[in-house]
């Protein structure tokens, strides 16, 4: 939250809460964030989803820690996700496989000023050549952001030592 692009703004509020289990990893995502930081435009998985009110989940491959994923969950459950050694070589996910990604979302809502809305993303170790979860340890970070929303915002859960936004650091990730 430190980052200059977010100084001087209300900005969302974001509660995640994480469950590992053997076979999910599953991020309950709550969102309450002014009118203005809202957006709602993308209509399609691997859309630009960092684009619109976005929550984001992005994990180290636990099979090829050279590697990490990114799934990105727009507040209408489109998911971008892909996956690669560092933000310039990204290899999209094909829509099966981001099918097998369960996203449940809770449909926006307005009070005063705030856009409520909630996305619970349910991602499994299939994707990472895994068959369970069970006795793995997994390191990544949890973002929210909202690039081309009357407010642009940038907010993560763990902390990303960089001058300017930017959610593609594998070396700031922490472990779940």
């Amino acid at each position: 939250m430190n980052w200059v692009a977010n100084q001087g703004k209300t900005l969302p509020t974001v509660l995640a809460e994480v469950e590992i289990s053997p076979d999910y990893f599953t991020v309950n995502f709550t969102v309450e964030e002014p009118s203005d930081c809202f957006r709602a435009e993308v209509k399609e998985d691997n859309g630009s989803s960092w684009e619109d009110s976005c929550v984001e989940v992005f994990l180290q491959n636990p099979a090829n820690p050279a590697e990490y994923f990114n799934f990105e969950t727009t507040c209408r459950g489109y998911l971008l996700a892909a996956r690669g050694p560092d933000r310039n070589s990204r290899v999209k996910l094909s829509q099966e496989q981001i099918n097998s990604v369960v996203r449940t979302k809770q449909l926006a809502s307005v009070a005063g000023n705030l856009v409520c809305w909630g996305m619970t993303v349910q991602i499994p170790p299939s994707l990472f050549g895994l068959r369970t979860f069970e006795g793995v340890t997994l390191r990544g970070n949890l973002y929210k952001c909202a690039d081309k929303s009357k407010t642009p915002h940038y907010l993560s859960a763990f902390p990303i030592e960089t001058e300017k936004p930017d959610f593609h650091r594998p070396e700031f990730f922490q472990e779940f």
